[in-house]
């Protein structure tokens, strides 16, 4: 491949910027839309944080549990890092409701609890929050088909299987996704005008704070105020500019025709786009953004015209994302002009990769981004781009405290 044909110009990602600026508003107003900005109906403590939650992050192919204590805003967590189990097997075909309970409940027996306890549960797939802090699966996406799930509570099911066979009981769940958590761990910091929750790992999403006023689609008879967390999911957004290999990669996949901001961006089609670039070549079968990121950072034992095309598409994710999140802060600056310092906290082994011969991914993201903002006139608006360790378990618990 001589000529670079995922490379994006300003103008191109500022047009970029604008769609999804323009599908978040679609998704405000309607339900169903290519961005469903879907509301969770969870009203997050930002002080006064206190109390002992149990916590689960099911993510893509992880799956953590640990035990979360706030005692003066500041959170405990134990053991430090959550057990951790790998779930892949979850997409194995015919993979069950009940498996899946069993597996989590194997991992849930090894925290010692003494007293009843809330679960707060990060659940890193589409959801329909509900009005009890619960939420109902919309769909399964990262190779994920459980089809008896669907449609369905997922916090209350697991609740009655976990207190048939535990002692102490839970009292109650609270399921948010992955963004929604990451989102909730940014407050605390009460510093920053505006908040943003990222994922980009083995998928990826954005979630962020809208006003109730804005979100025309709400019931009129649901009673809400003040700021409202919205999951994006927007990794269905469908970005202009896309090439005739990403059409490959989407023909190829098995929910052809969605998610294509997530198959042009995320670690688990990063590699299949460059399978796609060179299909008579041979490459692993399980080829996922972790290879990628080594044929960059040690070219000398890879094919050149493999190194080359492969930052290509590393770099080409790096400010797709870098122009979503362009877009979602003129949603939000539209929202509120006061606004002028926003806090991200960004998740995924992706985000946070490194390139040993080039620019890292989150660099390429902040300058991106920064470069774009600056073009649309808002120089004095700042996104600062922050890691926080366990994002997912503190932002969790504070859904099931609050």
């Amino acid at each position: 491949m001589k000529r670079n044909i995922f490379e994006l110009s300003t103008e191109q990602l500022k047009e970029i910027a604008q769609a999804l600026q323009n599908r978040v508003g679609e998704g405000l107003t309607k339900d169903n839309q290519e961005v469903q900005c879907i509301p969770t109906f969870i009203n997050p403590k930002t002080t006064d944080v206190e109390g002992q939650a149990l916590v689960l992050d099911l993510g893509g192919t992880n799956y953590r549990v640990a035990s979360v204590n706030f005692a003066g805003g500041k959170a405990t967590i134990h053991p430090e890092n959550g057990f951790k189990e790998d779930l892949s097997v979850m997409k194995t075909p015919g993979f069950t409701e009940e498996q899946l309970f069993e597996k989590q409940a194997d991992l849930i027996k090894a925290i010692k609890r003494e007293n009843e306890s809330a679960i707060g549960y990060c659940f890193s797939y589409p959801a329909e929050s509900l009005s009890d802090g619960d939420a109902k699966l919309l769909r399964w996406t990262k190779g994920v088909d459980i089809p008896a799930m669907v449609g369905k509570p997922i916090g209350k099911p697991l609740v009655d299987y976990l207190n048939a066979q535990s002692e102490p009981k839970f009292t109650g769940i609270k399921v948010i996704n992955d963004t929604v958590a990451s989102l909730f761990a940014g407050l605390t910091r009460s510093d920053y005008d505006g908040y943003i929750g990222l994922i980009v790992g083995t998928g990826t999403n954005m979630a962020t704070f809208v006003p109730a006023d804005k979100v025309s689609k709400l019931d009129k008879d649901t009673n809400v105020e003040g700021l409202l967390p919205i999951n994006l999911e927007s990794g269905n957004f469908r970005p202009p500019y896309l090439t005739n290999v990403d059409g490959i990669v989407d023909a190829l996949s098995d929910n052809k025709g969605a998610q294509r901001f997530e198959k042009a961006v995320s670690g688990m089609y990063l590699g299949e786009i460059l399978k796609a670039a060179f299909p008579f070549d041979e490459f692993e079968k399980k080829f996922d953004a972790q290879k990628l990121t080594t044929i960059i950072s040690y070219p000398d034992i890879h094919k050149e015209k493999h190194v080359q095309v492969a930052r290509w598409i590393y770099e080409r994710s790096a400010k797709l994302v870098a122009a979503s999140l362009a877009g979602l802060t003129l949603v939000l600056v539209s929202h509120d002009a006061s606004i002028k310092r926003i806090r991200l906290i960004a998740e995924g082994s992706l985000f946070w990769s490194e390139d040993l011969k080039g620019a890292n991914y989150k660099d390429i993201v902040a300058q991106t981004l920064r470069s774009l903002l600056d073009s649309f006139g808002y120089k004095d608006v700042s996104v600062d781009i922050d890691k926080m360790e366990n994002a997912n378990l503190i932002g969790s618990a504070i859904a099931a405290l609050s």
